[in-house]
Order: C-alpha cells, then sequence, then structure tokens
C-alpha cells in the first residue's frame, strides 16, 4: 500500500501545470519583489508603522523618528513610487497617509509573524 501526502506532489504532472497556472505574473512578481528590496530599509516599515496609526506630515514623520527632511522625503518618495503610500493637502501640508487596507493587511501581518517567531 502507497501512502500518498496530498499537499505534497512532486511528479503529478497535472496538479504541477494547475499550480504553475495560479502562480503570479512575472509583472506581479516584478512589483512584489521591488516591495521587498524597498522595506530593507529600516526607514520605510518604520514609516509605514507610523502611517498606519493615522496620518503624518513630513515633519511629524521626522520627528517621530528622528531623522532628517531629506531621508523622510526620500523614503516617502520611493514609497509612494510602489503606492503603499499616498498623500493629500490638507491646507499647506501634505498629509501622508497608506494607500489602502491591503497595506495595513501586509504591514500588520508581517509584525504579527515576526512577533510570533520570538
Amino acid at each position: 500500500m502507497m501512502f500518498m501526502d496530498t499537499d505534497h506532489i512532486c511528479s503529478d504532472e497535472r496538479t504541477l501545470a494547475e499550480r504553475s497556472k495560479k502562480l503570479p505574473s512575472e509583472e506581479s512578481v516584478y512589483s512584489m519583489c521591488q516591495i521587498f528590496n524597498a522595506l530593507q530599509c529600516t526607514t520605510r516599515p518604520k514609516i509605514l508603522f507610523l502611517l498606519l496609526q493615522g496620518g503624518m506630515c513630513v515633519k511629524g514623520i521626522e520627528n517621530a523618528l528622528g531623522i532628517s527632511q531629506s531621508a523622510v522625503s526620500h523614503s516617502l518618495k520611493n514609497l509612494r513610487q510602489l503606492d503603499l503610500v499616498r498623500v493629500r493637502k490638507e491646507g499647506r501640508f501634505a498629509v501622508y497617509y497608506l494607500a489602502d487596507e491591503h497595506v495595513e493587511l501586509f504591514i500588520t501581518m508581517c509584525r504579527e509573524h515576526v512577533e510570533e517567531m520570538k
């Protein structure tokens, strides 16, 4: 009698073909890699965690993290280019906030995963 683990099929061509069809497009994988690469700089995840609590201007982020305005602006530019962060004008201030609930969930789940590993 042969035991077969249904979660581990290495040679069933039909199953492998079905799983391969469910892979994201090359463009999507590339975009995901850009996001992961951008988050290697510790400043950017910190900014995302600050914005998880609500919108902030550059000066507020600068003061909260104790880093220069240029470092904050550079990081925000990268986060905006990846559509993780968006900006809106409120009077004379530019207020940055998380792009959507996917970003909120992504950073929340990453944090939970890391803290579970401890």
